[in-house]
């Protein structure tokens, strides 16, 4: 198969818990107020996995959504990545596991783990081995549970999170599609926000459990400014490898994380908010899921149409971040 010029979403889509937990919710169990978290986040609610929901329920979802929406098959993907950095387990692969499922046994299946970044590097990643030749067919999703890595009675962070799924499926397009993608990485934050226990260096013990070692610390100050400076210089220099400037934005998705964040790029960007997609409020911060899980919400809303310049941004632990540039095609535009 030779090389392709046009890489573009043939179709998404989406999965979320059952389980909505409110901000009202939580002020039952934790020194917090709706109006507290909602005025300095932007979050009302958020999805919590069931006990018998793991990232693998939610990716399988969510990518069975994406393929009955492209109108493809599961034995025509020859590429499958979860984006996640809530694995099922430390091994295998969260991936070969959806694989397993959905029936795609012809796709080569990994995890990639950029925390919130995960499904920009995700797409960028399956975009460059398509344009590559080798792979005509890619399914990139972001899944994450959330929930297990927060420890619940720290109203700093607990209120943040969610869990949920989104997939896209890619692959070779007439024209537009994935025009540029944008990473980086600064390992120099990366005790800015971690999980300090349960891996190989300090693996969990009945002492890390006791001090909650096993969940997310964050440093809120730093990641914050971090995030105001990086969002808006990632889509700038995104759109620039394709020519385009801020003005030619037809709709923006970012990474929900807080709605603060999102003000403070869109106005760096100078782009008016009807230009914004927003679905935070709903389900939190949901790390690699959470821009996938938008663009399924946005395409459905009657957001996005052919022939639009659509970017997305996230950023995330690591530090990490990432940005694409995507010039929406068509339905049944595939070739």
């Amino acid at each position: 198969m030779t090389g392709l010029t046009s890489v573009g979403i043939l179709g998404t889509g989406s999965q979320v818990p059952d389980n909505v937990v409110t901000n009202f919710d939580l002020e039952k169990r934790l020194d917090t107020s709706d109006e507290w978290i909602r005025s300095r986040t932007g979050i009302v609610a958020r999805r919590i996995a069931a006990d018998n929901e793991a990232t693998s329920d939610l990716a399988i979802g969510a990518a069975r959504a994406a393929l009955d929406d492209a109108n493809v098959s599961a034995d025509e993907v020859d590429l499958l990545i979860v984006a996640t950095c809530t694995p099922d387990r430390l091994m295998p692969a969260t991936a070969v596991i959806v694989q397993a499922a959905l029936g795609a046994t012809k796709a080569a299946a990994f995890d990639l783990n950029a925390a919130c970044s995960g499904f920009a590097y995700a797409l960028d990643i399956a975009t460059q081995a398509l344009r590559g030749g080798a792979y005509r067919r890619a399914l990139v999703i972001g899944a994450e549970v959330m929930s297990r890595t927060v420890n619940w009675n720290d109203r700093a962070v607990c209120v943040l999170f969610g869990d949920a799924a989104g997939a896209v499926v890619l692959g070779p397009v007439e024209k537009g599609g994935v025009l540029s993608s944008y990473l980086g990485a600064d390992g120099a934050g990366a005790n800015l926000l971690y999980i300090p226990a349960g891996g190989y260096r300090e693996p969990n013990t009945p002492a890390t459990l006791e001090a909650n070692r096993n969940c997310m610390i964050m440093n809120g100050r730093e990641v914050y400014r971090f995030a105001v400076q990086v969002m808006g210089e990632a889509v700038i220099k995104a759109l620039s490898q394709c020519g385009l400037t801020p003005d030619n934005i037809s709709l923006f998705v970012p990474h929900q994380a807080n709605i603060r964040i999102i003000e403070s790029a869109a106005k760096r960007l100078a782009l008016p908010f009807d230009k914004v997609f927003i679905n935070l409020d709903k389900y939190g911060n949901t790390s690699a899921a959470s821009i996938p899980l938008a663009l399924d919400e946005a395409v459905r809303a009657g957001r996005i149409h052919a022939g639009d310049i659509v970017v997305t941004v996230g950023f995330g632990a690591g530090l990490t971040w990432g940005a694409n540039v995507i010039e929406w095609t068509a339905k049944g535009s595939s070739v």
